[in-house]
């Protein structure tokens, strides 16, 4: 699932649906046949009246419906409020046409450029009804109905945001572009999971709702401490009378980046908060000073023990590699330099990797008392507390390593992904997916190879 949230929610999506109106515009109107194309009379007539939207006259009941969409945007030229009416009059007669979402994005778009959110938002919101995965649409419309402002808008926004964030957060690695790294995407796909808390978060504080909006403020700054929900816990926190954990939050709001995934905040406007709590709490600005420098030396201290794939993330050479066994200890491929490492690359949601590993086990077991040849089942679980529960449940007996940043040297892409690295650490063979016929046989000929003919 690909989405995009700026940190002014919407920005860049509509831009996305300019390009979609656009879209539809230039399809429709540059291939019209030259029967439907208007003469230069007509066309001066039309020009002006293009305030008067044009009804279908009764002759055009048997359009077929890409001929009826080509009319009804060539019709409206370059009038906004007429494309608005043609294409609500053609999702009239054409309610199940097979350009219907189009239509509707084209429809929001074209809305928002009127500055009728009413209308942008029931034409979103009929998007999400027919399409109910369509998340981008729902960010699009939690941004209107914030923009209501009202109980019942923003508990739908909240609704909206958390449906994204439930398929956010259900999304696997095997869907990203094989042209961004494993690293980069779970980058990526934390940016956005902050941004979704935050957004949700100030909705429940809006909503007076602030068990729940400390909750969202909270899981934001676990996946990346940031400005914004530090502020709004602080806030929260201030409104409570518990000034010394709003003193906390500020001081965190104050030192931590002015601009993150949850958007900006106005670092004038958090030294006045801190500055007024510290003085009930202490009666003077005294102290102030210090504790903003004490604050300031331990968030920059923060990522303070780096994670095992941080360590790696500099390493050009899989055999330089410290990674670790599912329960800590930590294994280094220094000392494996010279055998051949087999390598199964898998996850806990993998289907294909629960069917695949048996067989991988059993060519392993083939080669048990080698000293030439190692074979690894390496795990790319973002959650590592899903893997040691799950290797005992299945009782798989295979040695278990984390992947530690070694899935993105080696360019894993896919799930499950066999790969050989030869003597020197070189890849020798890869297999991307799985297919059940001759595995093991195929495996074991890449391995003799490998092992007979190094590189």
């Amino acid at each position: 699932m690909r989405l995009f949230l700026p940190n002014r929610p919407g920005s860049r999506l509509s831009v996305g649906l300019a390009r979609l109106a656009i879209a539809i515009f230039l399809v429709f109107a540059l291939n019209c046949r030259a029967q439907d194309a208007p003469t230069a009379a007509n066309s001066s007539v039309r020009q002006s009246q293009s305030n008067i939207p044009e009804s279908p006259s009764p002759s055009r009941k048997n359009d077929d419906p890409d001929l009826a969409l080509k009319r009804a945007v060539s019709e409206a030229q370059n009038d906004r409020a007429a494309l608005v009416h043609n294409l609500e009059a053609y999702l009239v007669r054409f309610p199940n046409a097979p350009r219907n979402a189009a239509v509707y994005r084209a429809l929001v778009e074209s809305c928002e450029q009127l500055n009728d959110s009413a209308c942008a938002l029931e034409n979103a919101e009929r998007l999400i009804a027919v399409h109910p995965d369509d998340s981008d649409m729902m960010l699009v419309a939690v941004r209107l109905l914030e923009r209501q402002g009202d109980d019942q808008s923003l508990t739908r926004a909240s609704g909206y945001l958390s449906r994204v964030l439930d398929r956010v957060e259900k999304t696997p690695p095997d869907e990203k572009s094989a042209r961004v790294s494993q690293s980069d995407w779970h980058a990526q796909q934390d940016q956005l999971r902050v941004s979704l808390y935050d957004l949700r978060g100030k909705i429940d504080e809006l909503q007076k709702n602030y068990d729940l909006a400390n909750k969202d403020f909270e899981a934001s700054n676990r996946i990346r401490p940031n400005s914004v929900a530090e502020q709004h816990l602080g806030a929260i926190a201030e409104l409570q009378d518990n000034l010394h954990a709003a003193a906390d939050h500020y001081l965190n709001a104050f030192v931590l980046p002015e601009n993150g995934p949850g958007g900006a905040v106005d670092r004038k406007i958090i030294r006045q908060n801190l500055s007024n709590v510290w003085r009930e709490i202490r009666g003077t600005d005294a102290g102030l000073g210090e504790a903003i420098l004490v604050a300031f030396d331990r968030v920059q201290a923060s990522p303070r023990v780096p994670r095992p794939k941080d360590r790696n993330r500099d390493l050009k050479d899989p055999l330089s590699f410290v990674v670790r066994q599912i329960d800590g200890t930590p294994v280094p491929f220094a000392p494996l330099r010279g055998r051949v490492m087999v390598l199964s690359f898998w996850a806990t949601w993998c289907g294909p990797c629960r069917e695949l590993e048996p067989l991988f086990s059993q060519v392993a077991l083939a080669y048990a008392g080698r000293t030439d040849v190692a074979f690894y089942a390496v795990n790319v679980d973002e959650d590592e507390t899903l893997v040691k529960p799950f290797v005992e449940a299945q009782k798989w007996t295979m040695p278990e390593i984390y992947a530690d940043g070694l899935d993105d040297l080696l360019r894993v892409v896919a799930l499950p992904t066999v790969i050989i690295l030869d003597r020197g650490g070189k890849i020798a063979y890869r297999a991307n997916g799985y297919q059940s016929e001759q595995f093991e046989e195929r495996l074991t000929t890449a391995v003799e190879n490998t092992l007979h003919h190094p590189h």
